[in-house]
């Protein structure tokens, strides 16, 4: 989709009610209920954290998301696929600056180009005791990307078309921390596979931009 077309449809994107844990399910690993579950009373102290979905147009003006790589480092999100973005720091007034002041910090994109659209549904990541706000944002201008390297092993540009398409969810058979070799539906792209909360929140928002095509 050309990105200018992309930047019409920010009012329906804006009031579309959120599809909430029905869509972030449709992405969840099998065992998510039992951990949520399990963990009612220790997530009244999780700690915060906030993340950006960022659309923008690419070097030909069609609209692309960025997501990143981790670094592999000893800890449960090593070498995993995510979306810019991280804890709340002190010094940030919102969970909205902590995604965008992070998202500058780990992938080179400004915060006073960064526009956000809305914020979605939050999630909570048993392992590292976070609990995640999403935001959807833009970036009206190409981005000249430039990855914050004690972070960040890759950056991954995501077309728009393919992230909408059906044909790039799969069912992969990972190692985690509370299974070893267990089948979880992901994503797969630009070869990289993508599963647990990212591909969960990846999910509302695909079922979001799917949604609004059709209103």
């Amino acid at each position: 989709m050309n990105f200018n077309d992309f930047i019409k449809l920010r009012s329906k994107i804006e009031n579309i009610p959120l599809p909430a844990e029905a869509s972030q399910f449709k992405m969840s690993p099998p065992f998510r209920t039992q951990l949520l579950e399990m963990d009612k009373i220790k997530m009244k102290t999780a700690r915060k954290a906030a993340v950006m979905a960022l659309f923008y147009p690419d070097t030909l003006q069609q609209t692309s998301l960025v997501l990143i790589l981790r670094n592999t480092y000893k800890g449960v999100h090593s070498a995993q696929i995510g979306f810019p973005g991280g804890k709340v720091e002190p010094e940030d007034d919102s969970l909205k600056a902590a995604a965008i002041r992070e998202t500058f910090e780990e992938v080179g994109v400004p915060e006073e180009n960064i526009e956000v659209w809305r914020k979605i549904t939050d999630i909570y990541i048993p392992p590292s005791h976070f609990i995640v706000q999403p935001f959807i944002g833009i970036a009206e201008k190409t981005p000249v990307f430039l990855k914050q390297d004690t972070e960040v092993d890759a950056i991954i540009e995501v077309p728009l078309v393919e992230f909408l398409s059906d044909t790039n969810v799969v069912t992969k058979r990972v190692t985690t921390s509370y299974a070893q070799e267990i089948d979880v539906p992901a994503f797969i792209f630009q070869g990289h596979v993508v599963w647990g909360a990212t591909a969960m929140m990846l999910s509302e928002v695909k079922d979001i931009l799917k949604g609004v095509r059709y209103l």
